[in-house]
């Protein structure tokens, strides 16, 4: 298999509420809209992210047309600290305070406006083969 692209799509309630979003706090930028469809891209995230408005007739399949609960967009970072203060200080909703796990995985969480869960991460040691 030769993978020439990558995306993860969600199923939001306001598509242009996390389009939003992930523009002004991610550096994102819209590479395609249309009704209740935004996709963007970053240089540097490997990936694009599609927001879909959750009802749309289209979905397919239909059993997968809830909501992206339970679900971590998660983005490695070189300067966690840095981004956590500045994303603090730009009113973002922080829903995990910066920590580091045993492990060495230094993160914090934050919340969009329709409730997904964004996680930066900057590994500041080697994990522990033990």
């Amino acid at each position: 298999m030769h993978i020439t692209e990558s995306s993860l799509s969600l199923n939001v309630p306001d598509v242009e509420a996390s389009a939003a979003w992930v523009r002004d706090h991610l550096g994102f930028t819209q590479a395609m809209a249309a009704d209740g469809f935004v996709s963007l891209t970053h240089p540097e995230a490997g990936m694009a992210l599609i927001y879909l408005r959750v009802g749309l007739p289209t979905f397919k399949p239909a059993s997968a047309a809830g909501t992206a609960d339970g679900l971590l967009v998660v983005f490695t970072v070189d300067a966690i600290d840095a981004e956590y203060e500045r994303l603090r200080g730009e009113g973002v909703e922080i829903a995990t305070e910066i920590e580091t796990e045993p492990w060495g995985e230094r993160y914090f969480q934050m919340r969009d406006p329709n409730g997904v869960i964004y996680q930066l991460v900057q590994w500041v040691a080697a994990p522990d083969p033990q």
